[in-house]
């Protein structure tokens, strides 16, 4: 050390250990220049290694203190007593300040074994740094920190900061000042705030740090300022960003998506007054067209948002209808690339105030003083508008804020247009449902009918739930209930097609258990025809499924048979208000194939009341399905009222809101025909039966005054007796039942099923069932228990 002049350094080590700032102490220290140091690891300057006291502080992020053997640039060895502090950058990076004088021991320095408490090096350091004794008045500051505080170092030296500043934050400042001398711990804090005379808030990170001695006692304590305005705005553009991400586009609902596009903008402090306005054919859901040259184009302000409660009295209401005239702002807005700042000294927004008295109001009232209008754009198509405005955030709208209105709409312009094609998906769907259930109930003399189908929320597809109320031969009636698995408008074409297919299979009169295989093996066959590609990848199960109940009631003999394919057991009320659930066999979902079905039948009393559902009635993610069934079960255990009012009382007591799936309910209340609507007759094997037969048959439409339909029924019953003697067996039965229509039955013992032909010029048979079908408005047969029934059905006389 001999010769050489002592020198203090600083410098400042990133936390890889880099050198980011090389003082000119330090190069007249060591000789080395900025450029060839800055970037290079700091261990390039030790001539030895680092005490261990050192080390273990510093990998400990602590401050640490020690001599330190240095290499010059000529090759000396350069003792130097190091300290250094750490400091974490505006990104919460750690920093370490290095600072150091050569050891020169003098009596006097020894005596007080201290450190300099300032070292003018600091003053090139390019952020504000000042230091304070250990009664927090100042020692020294740098030139960035005078200039900072906007006084001279002369007259704030020995001044504590509430006696240089007795106004807030400096009464912050100085609080956390003593305790950093108290507790002898840094202390990081974020100030951001309004300087005097400029519109645009400034944000700055301090970092309060005790000064030791080698002893560990506090001498003092030193403050570094960092300007984070920048990454204070960026923060805060991105919480607007993350936010917009996080709530905007929660639902698929449009009007929504654009109150949570205002909500997002007001919420965060970007806008003071936000409106949304849509193109009239978005609003609803439709395909929004190319906007036309030189036309007003009709608008719906779908959401408006502002930091004030309420909105002006001039400001068109949400869900109202306006217009943009052609060449106004809004209009060329609507139709440019990007979005627009403007002022209200602007030419083209004062004429768009001038246009409406009490827009130029509102803005005059409010102080508006900055408004931005964005396009609301997603996949090359316009939507619709955004206004932000403000009038009470003092700054106005900048080139930035242009920039984070454009990401926001644009990221919000996605989920409209997702929820407008859902809208119109949707509306698809259900209109296609709609079309495919019945309008309303068939009157019935066998029940009446009433039933209710509610489709899942909003936020959900169509499902594929379908019911039927199927008249059949012999004055029986089907019903039918059945859900078919997946959401959208393939569900309902499905849906579709096995009603069709239930019709079909009713009108052959087949039994519950060989309809529901029938209809199993079409939803194979579907499922084979279709595959998943044909369906698309939201059904990425790959398989067509469905559930059904069909049960067919006889209002003659008060049974009803029913089988189920999967599908939620039917609750029935007795007349006494009794409500138990019917054990039936389950049966598979349809479309699994090869298992069985089975029938099950029920002797219902009169006024007995059937209910059948879908599971979206019973099930709900909030509840188990036991406690759906219980509180049906309360709901069909209430006051006997008519089948409308029990229709409502069960969807408020099962249901807590929308439901999430489709929902059919079908209720049924039995009627029973009587002996004065219906006569029956055994008939013996033998060919004198067909003129009994017709006698028999005569006496009792005299007796029901129907004696103008005498001919024709008498010519069907003896058709109809003939072939059961000809090509049935015993026992034969003849039956006539007066409903909405004449019904003659004809029953025999055999298992072969007519058809119909047309007998040629010399043929003795074949005219038969042919002169049946020409006299009578339907005809069939069916099979039963113990053989086959032939049927015809002819319309009755006017006014009976």
């Amino acid at each position: 050390m001999e010769g050489r002049v002592p020198e203090d350094l600083a410098v400042v080590v990133d936390a890889d250990g880099a050198i980011m700032v090389w003082s000119d102490g330090a190069r007249r220290l060591l000789g080395y220049e900025p450029a060839e140091l800055v970037g290079r690891p700091v261990t390039d300057l030790l001539a030895a290694g680092l005490p261990e006291s050192t080390r273990r502080h510093a990998a400990d992020g602590r401050r640490w203190a020690g001599e330190v053997a240095l290499r010059h640039r000529d090759g000396d060895r350069v003792v130097v007593r190091l300290q250094g502090t750490p400091l974490l950058n505006a990104r919460g990076g750690r920093l370490w300040l290095v600072t150091g004088t050569v050891p020169v021991y003098t009596p006097a320095r020894a005596e007080h074994g201290t450190l300099p408490l300032w070292d003018l090096t600091l003053a090139q350091l390019p952020v504000p740094v000042a230091v304070y004794d250990r009664d927090a008045r100042l020692v020294a500051a740098n030139e960035i920190m005078i200039e900072v505080m906007g006084r001279s170092e002369e007259e704030m030296r020995g001044l504590t900061l509430w006696e240089i500043e007795p106004n807030p934050p400096f009464d912050t400042y100085d609080r956390l000042q003593r305790e950093v001398l108290r507790t002898g711990e840094m202390i990081f804090h974020e100030e951001h705030g309004q300087a005097p005379g400029e519109t645009r808030p400034h944000a700055w990170s301090m970092f309060l740090s005790p000064l030791k001695d080698e002893a560990g006692a506090v001498q003092g304590l030193s403050a570094t300022v960092f300007d984070t305005t920048e990454q204070y705005w960026g923060r805060r553009r991105l919480a607007v960003l993350n936010e917009a991400s996080l709530r905007i586009g929660s639902t698929l609902d449009v009007t929504r998506t654009a109150e949570e596009l205002a909500e997002v903008a007001v919420a965060g402090g970007f806008a003071d007054f936000v409106t949304v306005d849509l193109l009239e054919s978005v609003a609803l859901g439709d395909e929004p067209g190319p906007l036309p040259p030189d036309t007003p184009v009709s608008v719906r302000r779908t959401a408006q948002r502002s930091v004030l409660e309420g909105c002006p009295e001039s400001v068109v209401a949400s869900g109202e209808t306006t217009r943009y005239p052609v060449g106004t702002l809004p209009l060329r807005t609507l139709g440019a690339d990007r979005g627009a700042r403007h002022r209200p000294g602007d030419p083209e927004l004062r004429e768009w105030l001038r246009a409406s008295p009490g827009r130029a109001e509102t803005v005059s009232k409010y102080m508006i003083h900055s408004v931005m209008m964005v396009p609301l754009r997603a996949r090359g198509v316009t939507l619709g508008l955004v206004h932000f405005l403000r009038h009470r955030t003092p700054e106005w709208f900048s080139e930035d804020d242009l920039l984070l209105a454009e990401e926001i709409v644009a990221r919000a312009a996605v989920s409209v247009d997702n929820a407008r094609r859902y809208t119109r998906e949707r509306r698809t769907a259900l209109a296609l449902q709609r079309s495919l259930l019945p309008e309303r109930p068939p009157e019935l003399a066998a029940m009446d009918v009433a039933y209710r189908y509610l489709p899942t929320g909003a936020g959900a597809d169509i499902g594929g739930d379908w019911f039927d109320v199927i008249p059949l031969s012999g004055a029986r009636v089907a019903l039918v209930v059945g859900d078919v698995v997946g959401h959208g408008i393939q569900a309902s074409a499905t849906m579709g097609r096995l009603r069709t297919a239930v019709r079909t299979l009713a009108d052959v009169d087949l039994a519950p258990d060989e309809l529901l295989t029938q209809l199993d093996d079409l939803v194979i066959r579907l499922d084979r025809e279709e595959g998943p590609e044909a369906r698309g990848a939201q059904e990425a199960s790959g398989q067509v499924g469905a559930t059904c109940l069909y049960a067919v009631y006889d209002p003659v003999s008060r049974r009803c048979t029913m089988a189920r394919a999967g599908h939620p057991a039917p609750a029935l009320v007795t007349p006494g208000g009794e409500v138990r659930f019917l054990d039936l066999p389950a049966g598979p979902p349809l479309g699994l194939g090869g298992l069985p079905f089975e029938a099950a039948e029920v002797r219902l009393e009169e006024n007995s009341l059937l209910a059948l559902y879908t599971d979206g009635l019973i099930e709900a993610p909030d509840h188990d399905i036991e406690v759906g069934i219980g509180l049906l079960h309360r709901a069909l255990s209430g006051p006997a009222g008519t089948l409308d009012e029990t229709c409502d009382r069960v969807l408020r007591t099962v249901l807590a809101g929308r439901p999430e799936d489709d929902i059919v309910l079908m209720l049924a209340r039995t009627a029973m025909l009587g002996a004065g609507k219906v006569r029956t007759w055994q008939l013996p094997p033998e060919p004198t039966a067909v003129a009994r037969a017709r006698k028999m048959a005569g006496e009792q439409l005299a007796e029901w005054g129907l004696t103008e339909a005498e001919f024709a029924t008498e010519l069907i019953v003896s058709e109809l007796v003939t072939n059961a003697l000809r090509y049935g067996g015993a026992p034969i039965e003849l039956r006539l039942i007066r409903d909405s229509t004449l019904i003659c039955e004809v029953s025999d013992g055999s298992n072969t099923a007519p058809h119909l032909r047309r007998a040629r010029v010399f043929d003795e048979g074949g005219r038969g069932l042919l002169l049946v079908a020409q006299l009578a408005e339907r005809w069939g047969s069916r099979q039963t228990a113990t053989g086959k029934t032939i049927w015809a059905e002819q319309p009755l006389p006017a006014g009976m």
